[in-house]
């Protein structure tokens, strides 16, 4: 009898050291900063499957491909800046271009003094650097503003006002400028090598014009917040007020990333968040990962958070429900899944 019993007994072991083994990962998950450098880091292991909702066409038209956009914007180090210019962009004032026309971006990760460029690998592919040979400038455009910087290839990298230079693969057409505020570190350039609007912004009203209309609403001090909304309850918000969504279709172990290429457009990948800024939510649920392009997203218990394009307001919800896979997040971590009224355009 009792040889008949061992075989028993090694499979219950077995199944409780696997249940351990994913109560394990799963504790590890909520527990890590995955922001941090080193071997806590999430790395992505894929993008999802061609049925995603924005399939995996989407992500190679989007920029993660070597087919990652038409034109000049695709070819990376192998195209040519020449003359540079400034053109006015729809609420961002005059943003740099390239020879083309094409909308140029910096990266907040990078670094001026001294001119540094992180980015590498697949951001490379999304984010192709402007090539520093045959560069020049026309009006408005300081020529002793130009320089370059040596990439970990060897390559040289055109930089303005000490930042490394680049172009979005979206952007497919003089005047684009999709790339603007992607992951909230991305910004097309002004003539000094400054952020494109930022100048706008500060400018008083003309004599002829109205003072802008204080907010709606104070904005929260806390990176990461819990606000009461009339329809949903209470749900977690940014810095800034703003609802923050999770998408059915990613995946929190292994870490996936099914919103990207044309998804990115609606939906923008929210900012990490600083540990010691949340509010109302368990600290041990706010963690950032990395994106496929090499930038940073906040995430509660390990779910990619994102704001919607169609929230115009703090307390705005008409991401809620959209496609049937979009969903606000309580302060517990999990989606919810109440109606917010009538269906999204979007």
């Amino acid at each position: 009898m009792s040889n008949r019993a061992a075989p028993v007994n090694r499979r219950q072991a077995g199944i409780a050291l696997t249940a351990l083994t994913v109560l394990a990962l799963t504790a590890a998950c909520g527990d890590k900063d995955y922001g941090a450098s080193g071997s806590d880091q999430v790395q992505p292991a894929g993008q999802g499957t061609s049925d995603n909702g924005y399939g995996s066409g989407a992500a190679k038209e989007g920029g993660y491909g070597d087919d990652a956009a038409g034109g000049a914007a695709a070819g990376g180090l192998g195209a040519v800046a020449k003359s540079l210019a400034l053109k006015e962009a729809p609420g961002l004032g005059k943003v740099v271009t390239d020879g083309q026309g094409l909308t140029l971006y910096r990266f907040d990760k990078d670094t001026p003094k001294p001119p540094k460029s992180t980015c590498d690998g697949d951001c490379a592919s999304t984010w192709p650097p402007v090539p520093a040979d045959d560069a020049n400038a026309t009006a408005g455009i300081n020529a002793a503003d130009l320089g370059s910087v040596t990439r970990s290839d060897g390559s040289k990298q055109l930089t303005l006002g000490g930042w490394p230079v680049y172009r979005y693969a979206k952007d497919s057409a003089p005047g684009d400028t999709k790339g603007q505020d992607v992951g909230g570190v991305w910004h097309a350039l002004a003539a000094n090598g400054g952020k494109a609007g930022e100048a706008a912004a500060k400018q008083p009203p003309k004599a002829d014009e109205e003072p802008a209309a204080p907010p709606a609403a104070a904005e929260p001090k806390a990176d990461v917040s819990v606000a009461d909304n009339a329809q949903l309850g209470k749900l977690i918000v940014d810095g800034k007020g703003r609802t923050l969504y999770r998408f059915t279709k990613d995946s929190p172990w292994p870490m996936k990333f099914a919103c990207v290429g044309a998804c990115l457009d609606t939906w923008k990948p929210a900012e990490p968040a600083d540990k010691d800024k949340i509010e109302g939510v368990p600290a041990k649920l706010i963690t950032t990962v990395k994106r496929p392009d090499g930038t940073k997203q906040l995430a509660v218990d390990c779910w990619p958070m994102y704001l919607f394009k169609g929230d115009k307001a703090p307390g705005d919800v008409n991401g809620q429900g959209v496609k049937g896979t979009w969903f606000a997040v309580g302060p517990d971590g999990k989606k919810i899944t109440k109606s917010a009224g009538a269906p999204s355009a979007y």
